[in-house]
């Protein structure tokens, strides 16, 4: 489906797309013991941007019983420190807090990437079968470039009438790394005095996206930390199915949507194409950043203005939100919206 609303924006623009499809994931594992070839990796490196389908099926795993996760091998071999989620609520989406003001939701989850407890990831330790180890690490370089895409990201909303607000969400009252974390963030926040500094330990955020969401902006945290709260963001959105996310380095840079497969709903319809749709339209965002390229801005305007039309006009609500509308059918509404919309209103 993602692809299909890229193609009707090549049909409609003088944008034009050349996708090439390479392998990756549990299956391919499977067939060669490897998650993916190097000619995927290559073929990653020289595109200008990576679209990637949710990978992994629970049954498939490593020999110490994790799942297969290209996904994430290529935040590492890339480098993409910077896993940004987005949460935004749209009118006619499901509304999962009774509160009006959850229906208008927009902030966004700034996950540190390659480091925190995932960076020794596959290295973890079992001793005599009595202890088992990971370990944390971060550092001084990778939570510099963090904080300051926030800041960057959180002065961006603003001129887009955003509060403009930047958190660091921590543990920094209990570990020490994470006292050195906020210790960063107070030193970039020097060159970036436009943007309201904010602290939250990871505890109390869970808490303020529950109980007051509409109050945030953007917030940046450790690995582990980026992965729970992106996902219970994605709560606030209705399920998985609407979550799309980005992991950014300063060359590359992978959209995906947050959930993973569906093996026990697969050739039914019922899978919904929202987040893989939404996270096309990152993708264009950044290409448009990256390369200047307004008609790239008004795509990705045209696509999330789409999709939010699409739910308000045809009262949408997926399989996994206890609806009747599957993967054709949100597609459709989707495309039918593309058509009514002016794409030069956009960027």
């Amino acid at each position: 489906p993602a692809l299909e609303v890229l193609r009707r924006i090549e049909a409609t623009t003088d944008l034009k797309f050349r996708f090439t499809e390479a392998p990756a994931g549990a299956n391919h594992y499977r067939e060669t013991g490897k998650s993916m070839p190097e000619s995927t990796i290559r073929l990653c490196d020289e595109a200008d941007a990576i679209l990637l389908g949710a990978c992994g099926l629970p049954s498939v795993r490593y020999p110490d019983n994790t799942e297969i996760a290209p996904q994430i091998e290529l935040r590492f071999h890339f480098d993409l420190y910077a896993g940004v989620r987005p949460v935004k609520t749209r009118p006619g989406m499901p509304r999962v807090l009774a509160d009006p003001r959850a229906e208008k939701l927009d902030f966004v989850v700034i996950r540190e990437s390659t480091e925190g407890l995932f960076a020794t990831r596959g290295a973890g330790a079992i001793v005599n079968d009595m202890v088992a180890t990971e370990t944390l690490v971060l550092t001084r370089g990778t939570s510099e470039r963090l904080f300051d895409f926030g800041f960057k990201l959180a002065r961006a909303r603003k001129a887009r009438g955003k509060p403009g607000r930047f958190t660091c969400v921590d543990k920094a009252n209990v570990f020490r790394s994470m006292a050195w974390f906020r210790k960063i963030y107070d030193e970039r926040a020097v060159a970036f005095p436009d943007i309201e500094k904010s602290y939250a330990y990871v505890d109390a955020m869970a808490l303020d996206f529950v109980r007051r969401p509409w109050t945030l902006d953007v917030m940046a945290m450790e690995n582990m930390f980026g992965d729970i709260l992106s996902d219970l963001g994605a709560g606030l959105m209705g399920g998985m199915g609407m979550a799309p996310s980005a992991d950014i380095g300063d060359e590359h840079a992978v959209f995906q949507p947050c959930h993973g497969t569906a093996p026990d709903i697969v050739g039914q319809g019922k899978a919904n194409p929202t987040a893989m749709i939404l996270s096309a339209a990152l993708m264009l965002e950044w290409l448009g950043d990256k390369h200047s390229l307004k008609s790239a801005h008004q795509a990705a305007g045209l696509i999330e203005a789409a999709v939010s039309k699409a739910y308000v006009d045809r009262g949408l609500k997926p399989f996994e939100q206890g609806g009747p509308d599957g993967t054709v059918a949100i597609t459709k509404a989707v495309l039918d919206a593309m058509a009514t919309i002016d794409p030069t209103s956009f960027g």
